[in-house]
């Protein structure tokens, strides 16, 4: 039975509660029991969802949302700290406790799976949770996005599992001591917050030291993970270490991967016995997920012949090429790729898929900071695209740095041949991308910020004028 609510979390308060990570831990102590309440900037699914659980969730930042009862504030790298709220906490004497430990309390007493790496965590740790809640094993789980068949990305359940999605962007991994760590790849990123590649493997190995002893760490096939992994193995001669690729050397191997259309069809070789399955999502970085999460699974104590086959299961997650509609003809899909490993993957999967079909790209930078260092790299990748519309920097957390803008992406594009529009009015690109559209194209939404909403916009508009 999974542990009950951990000390001082049975009145929390959430400052951005509707955010990925801190709306799972949320509704998971909803789902036990705690009393939760938060505030987020804008009314959303996510909150209507936490209110179904029974939190209290209010709409804007003010000290009045917090309790005087709230026995701790909660709160992400991104509050800041003269946020009312955190203001208003120390006023009372309230404790502050990052999302991060958190956490690490709901995981604490239960066979944690952690899911890391610059790209692929979510999908990663969504094909964990829906293959093991397909088993009947019942396992608690918090995502950075929603599961295509429960629509949530966070459950409490009563089983010995808990899988986790462990975000590497400031250093919160660290915190968590998992059975079994999964590392799918390490590139740099997270300009903000690492200054090298040095930094970045520094505190990898810092979460990979908190593996539980005799443990488990998986690796991807990326060479970053690999170097990780051979660092790791010098310092923690009690951990096993399980590779996963396509080469001869590798401990689960992927023997083949067959397109089928959205799909694929895939066969890992793992401890000498075959197994193939069938992954809803196109392309070979997802392939090479799938074959990690059914590696993690047999090393947390999962039987590896019913894993692959309750991995058919899965049906995709929020935002990870998620077919928004269909409209005059023209599907509409969405991705959450903002890197450009992340977009020449994706890129390259629906190229695959479509065919000889027209592939129209709708992206959104994230950070200006990332645009400042990838910007080149993000335009490079768009050659994949027949046809790109780019909008301005979405800047999240930041505020605006001298000289980067989107032009550091377009010019780049047009320079490596793209076929590049730029749109400054994140309004008019349901038009543009109407007037662009044909018969049997594909539109492809693209960026980690608000670029989501323009699916059922561009669908409205294709509708419009069919």
């Amino acid at each position: 039975m999974a542990p009950a609510i951990p000390a001082a979390m049975e009145r929390p308060h959430f400052i951005g509660i509707g955010g990925a990570g801190m709306s799972g831990i949320a509704k998971i102590l909803a789902q036990r029991g705690a009393r939760v309440a938060g505030s987020d900037a804008r009314e959303s699914q996510t909150a209507a969802s936490l209110r179904a659980l029974g939190a209290t969730v209010h709409i804007g930042h003010g000290a009045g949302n917090v309790a005087e009862d709230t026995t701790a504030v909660v709160v992400s790298s991104a509050i800041r700290a003269d946020n009312p709220e955190l203001v208003r906490a120390a006023e009372l004497g309230v404790p502050v406790v990052h999302r991060s430990d958190a956490l690490a309390a709901l995981m604490a007493g239960l066979r944690a799976i952690a899911v890391a790496g610059t790209h692929g965590k979510t999908t990663t740790t969504s094909m964990l949770a829906v293959a093991l809640t397909e088993l009947g094993l019942d396992p608690s789980y918090a995502i950075g996005g929603d599961l295509a068949g429960p629509g949530t990305n966070a459950r409490h359940g009563e089983g010995e599992v808990f899988v986790a999605e462990a975000d590497e962007s400031d250093r919160s991994f660290q915190k968590y001591d998992p059975a079994v760590a999964i590392v799918l790849n390490v590139e740099l990123d997270h300009h903000a917050n690492y200054a090298s590649m040095d930094e970045i493997y520094e505190s990898f190995e810092a979460f990979a030291a908190k593996i539980r002893p005799g443990g488990a760490l998986v690796v991807g096939e990326h060479e970053g993970a690999r170097e990780l992994a051979r660092r790791v193995q010098a310092a923690r001669g009690d951990l096993t270490v399980v590779r996963v690729g396509e080469g001869e050397g590798a401990d689960a191997r992927i023997t083949a991967i067959v397109p089928r259309g959205m799909t694929s069809e895939v066969t890992v070789v793992l401890d000498g016995t075959e197994h193939t399955f069938i992954v809803s999502v196109p392309g070979r970085h997802y392939a090479h997920n799938a074959a990690a999460a059914l590696a993690a699974g047999a090393r947390a104590g999962i039987d590896p012949a019913a894993l692959a086959k309750a991995l058919t299961a899965y049906t995709g997650v929020g935002r990870r090429l998620q077919l928004k509609g269909e409209a005059a003809g023209v599907q509409v899909i969405d991705s959450y790729a903002h890197h450009p490993t992340e977009m020449t993957a994706d890129l390259e999967a629906m190229r695959g898929a479509v065919g000889d079909a027209r592939l129209l790209v709708v992206f959104q930078p994230h950070l200006f900071s990332r645009t400042q260092e990838l910007g080149t790299e993000m335009g490079q990748a768009l050659v994949l695209a027949d046809a790109s519309v780019v909008l301005d920097i979405y800047p999240a957390r930041e505020d605006p740095l001298p000289g980067v803008t989107s032009a550091l992406i377009t010019d780049a594009a047009r320079a490596a041949g793209a076929d590049v529009t730029d749109a400054p009015d994140k309004a008019a690109v349901p038009g543009i991308v109407a007037g662009m559209a044909k018969p049997g194209d594909f539109v492809l939404t693209m960026g980690a910020g608000d670029v989501t909403d323009l699916g059922p916009l561009i669908l409205a508009r294709l509708a419009e004028g069919a």
